[in-house]
């Protein structure tokens, strides 16, 4: 064996949303913030995102994230969400991974019952207080970035579907969000294909008609998900589809999307601080959402999410390549990762 790279990864899930954590191989990303380094990724060197995530050594059904010092005294450690179209800013179900694999596997001292982790990311510090038992992880609760609404029942064109009405709003990225029943869904595994489907008509749709700009990070200016919301009905929890790049359904509740949904939800006066509520996966998988608190951004009215889950490692690999392998940085196919990924 004789390989020209070789990168440490810790395999783990959130509530079934796979999120590889890449822990060595890497040595340094150019840039002064967190910000810097994904904005470094996203346009000048994206080698590492491909060789970790694509074929044959990835899947389209899942995340990598690159661990990274901290740029700030303020915190402990550092990572940025790798995905199939690019590097985003922020993902709870993915920080719940982090967390899991710097504290299980001892990179950051576990104290139980609890432990503190501040995760430093392009959308800016994440607060993470893990409940630790046993050397185990148990539960990571998020104090995300503050979230906030843009547009609520804006009319958006679809073209072959018509007028929907939908949400925008920022949870840690900018998501367009959908009511379920409205389009004939109840976020059931069956509706699966159906949801990616006419999530990509609406979401190129959503990226015509509807302009974006974080007040405070002028890099996040686009429409990054399309997040199907069931409503809760006769005692029915509250289910969130949140369909990711190049076309499939988040395993999870999605965390910066129920942090999204939150901010809606508190807008609309369907939610109090100090209020928690259950927002449920496709695969019926559970994150715990809750209004912390009452702050601003920019302009914005906005609010402090609370989003909690549980995360499980289970494998630990070496990733490596061959110098004669062709496909180093590894490849797509349409059958899988969509027309609009090469």
């Amino acid at each position: 064996m004789r390989w020209s790279r070789t990168v440490t990864v810790v395999d783990a899930h959130a509530e079934g949303e796979i999120g590889r954590v890449i822990t060595g191989g890497v040595v340094a990303v150019p840039g002064r913030t967190m910000l810097d380094k994904m904005r470094h990724l996203n346009t000048t060197d994206d080698s590492i995102r491909r060789f970790a995530l694509l074929e044959p050594r990835g899947s389209a059904q899942m995340s990598a994230n690159l661990l990274l010092p901290p740029t700030r005294a303020d915190a402990d450690a550092g990572f940025i969400v790798m995905q199939a179209d690019a590097c985003h800013a922020m993902s709870g179900s993915n920080a719940m991974c982090v967390t899991t694999v710097l504290l299980e596997t001892g990179m950051l001292a576990m104290t139980e019952p609890l432990t503190r982790v501040v995760l430093d990311t392009p959308a800016g510090l994440v607060v993470a207080e893990a409940t630790c038992q046993g050397g185990r992880c148990e539960r990571v609760a998020l104090d995300l970035v503050p979230s906030f609404v843009e547009h609520l029942a804006l009319p958006l064109e679809v073209e072959g579907v018509g007028t929907l009405r939908v949400d925008v709003a920022y949870g840690g990225d900018y998501f367009c969000l959908v009511d379920a029943a409205a389009c004939g869904f109840s976020v059931a595994p069956g509706e699966a294909r159906d949801m990616v489907a006419l999530a990509r008509l609406i979401k190129r749709s959503a990226r015509q008609q509807i302009k974006v700009r974080h007040p405070q990070i002028p890099d996040l200016g686009e429409i990054g998900f399309v997040m199907f919301c069931a409503r809760a009905a006769d005692g029915a929890p509250l289910r969130n589809g949140n369909v990711i790049h190049p076309g499939r359904l988040d395993r999870s509740p999605c965390g910066t999307g129920s942090a999204a949904r939150l901010a809606v939800m508190h807008a609309r006066g369907e939610i109090q601080v100090g209020e928690t509520v259950e927002m449920r996966s496709v695969i019926d998988s559970v994150f715990e959402a809750e209004v912390v608190a009452i702050t601003s951004v920019g302009p914005h009215p906005a609010i402090t999410p609370r989003i909690s889950g549980r995360a499980w490692i289970y494998a630990l690999a070496q990733l490596g390549v061959d110098p004669s392998d062709p496909y180093r940085l590894g490849f797509t196919l349409s059958d899988t990762w969509g027309p609009e990924v090469i």
